[in-house]
């Protein structure tokens, strides 16, 4: 097995919106804003090259999007999927499988784009699987007031359109074993229902890649929940439960949006759990 760090491209964030009731004299200490309260975040995604399978875990957000829209977001750097696998010797037509946490348009966008005439949409990675889970994508597609912005049916229905949507199974517990993939997976509902987080098994460490269950490594203390969550205190509950067991197994946290580090571990202390180590995902990687 290898893995590979994918880079879909950077944007930007309220900061007040990425960590809640947080003041921003707290998190601006791990996260500095700008002078308009903006602050980075990055679309940091893993392939996963397992015999004859190219797994790619989320897309970032594509893009298909107007200019207005990108706007909001305030896209900086020159780092795409197409780029960053091409990188590493990838074309998007060798994906055999796309995993997407949940699909919300920064995780899942990347995976469609316009048709050559711009009459329509189509999937990016043509011969690929594209892996939810059919709560979630209920969730998704009949989305409620809340999260209706972040579930744009251009990412999602051509996905079905394709027949290449695939679900996972779901589980009565936590943790997912023995996933068809090739992966674990940890389901947690407080960001959105049934956003899953992949357990990867390699070369004796396990590599969990934290979607928004953990955005950034300022996320860590507890109460440190983002804005977005739909179910805040059950954020809290989980990313407890996680973290724990992060701590004791001695888990790699590959961090999806923190644009400053790739991966860490944590350590128990008096405060709870905290940052032990930084690494570069070429580090835990080669």
């Amino acid at each position: 097995m290898n893995l590979y760090p994918i880079n879909a491209g950077n944007f930007k964030l309220d900061g007040g919106a990425m960590f809640g009731v947080v003041p921003k004299s707290l998190w601006q200490k791990t996260n500095p804003a700008d002078t308009n309260n903006m602050i980075d975040i990055a679309a940091r995604c893993l392939l996963i090259e397992n015999g004859n399978k190219l797994i790619l875990i989320d897309t970032g957000m594509g893009n298909k999007q107007s200019d207005k829209f990108f706007g909001y977001y305030h896209l900086w750097g020159s780092d795409s999927i197409d780029s960053s696998l091409k990188k590493y010797g990838f074309h998007p037509n060798d994906i055999t499988d796309v995993f997407l946490t949940h699909l919300h348009f920064d995780h899942s966008g990347g995976a469609i784009q316009w048709n050559k005439n711009r009459t329509g949409y189509e999937p990016v990675f043509k011969n690929a699987h594209f892996w939810s889970n059919k709560d979630h994508w209920l969730w998704a597609t009949k989305p409620n007031k809340r999260e209706k912005a972040s579930f744009l049916t251009e990412n999602l229905l051509p996905m079905e359109a394709s027949g290449q949507l695939k679900f996972t199974s779901l589980s009565n517990s936590n943790i997912l074993k023995n996933s068809k993939l090739g992966f674990d997976i940890f389901f947690a509902d407080g960001h959105t229902d049934k956003q899953m987080i992949p357990l990867i098994q390699y070369k004796g460490k396990t590599i969990a890649f934290m979607a928004d269950l953990l955005p950034t490594v300022g996320h860590l203390p507890l109460p440190y929940i983002m804005g977005y969550d739909t179910r805040p205190l059950l954020s809290l509950n989980e990313k407890e439960t996680f973290l724990n067991l992060a701590a004791k197994n001695n888990y790699y946290l590959f961090l999806e949006h923190d644009a400053s580090h790739e991966i860490i571990t944590v350590k128990q202390t008096e405060r709870g759990v905290r940052l032990d180590n930084i690494y570069k995902a070429e580090d835990i990687f080669n």
